[in-house]
């Protein structure tokens, strides 16, 4: 009875030494299963982000190109100062939250011509391509009468799509003061406003002095 007794926990000890090694073995296969799927996961995030600044690095060309695409040709010899890219930028998303505020944003030759004549005060921005050059040439004399700085963009398709209107656009005039003509109205777009009309400002001059 004692050899069969001993025999049983010896085997009882054997099943529970493979029992043992097993469950370990269970615990090494999740283990290099969840690192497994770690590491592919990490892979995935390293792709993407990849991916991302192949993305990034495609759009800084695109921006590279655009800027070396503009044809010099096609803009009048009047249209100075012309702003360069980073400002044209400014002036153009500037135009874009003024418009959405009615009265803010005058369009076009007659409407802008009538504003600056009943001496209301703004910025005055000009496309660059237009032609022939006498449907702007009197604007600029017209802003120096009346103390409104002016500045020139490139393209009247940027200028029309900026101010809200699906056709091109030769020139609009930002009015802070809105429909009323009074008092200023407190908008989104005023700080970025005050700032570009004292940049512009100091542009005018220069070329009125032959800076």
């Amino acid at each position: 009875m004692g050899k069969d007794e001993s025999k049983k926990e010896a085997k009882r000890a054997k099943r529970q030494s493979e029992a043992a090694a097993a469950a370990l073995g269970d615990v090494s296969m999740v283990s290099a299963a969840t690192d497994g799927a770690a590491d592919d996961k990490a892979k995935r995030k390293a792709e993407k982000k990849a991916a991302k600044a192949a993305a990034a690095a495609m759009a800084g060309e695109d921006d590279e190109d655009d800027e070396t695409a503009v044809n010099l040709d096609a803009i009048s010899p009047i249209a100075h100062p012309l702003a360069h890219k980073k400002l044209s930028k400014r002036v153009l998303k500037t135009i874009k939250k003024a418009s959405k505020s009615r009265g803010h944003v005058k369009r076009g030759v007659k409407e802008v011509v009538k504003g600056l004549r009943k001496g209301e005060k703004g910025l005055v921005i000009m496309a660059g391509d237009i032609s022939p050059l006498d449907i702007l040439s009197h604007i600029p004399v017209l802003c120096e009468e009346t103390d409104n700085p002016y500045v020139f963009v490139q393209s009247k398709d940027e200028l029309g799509a900026a101010s809200s209107t699906k056709r091109p656009t030769s020139v609009v005039m930002i009015c802070p003061t809105g429909l009323k003509g009074k008092k200023e109205v407190k908008e989104d777009y005023t700080e970025e406003y005050g700032n570009l009309h004292t940049e512009v400002k100091n542009l005018d001059e220069r070329v009125v002095l032959g800076a």
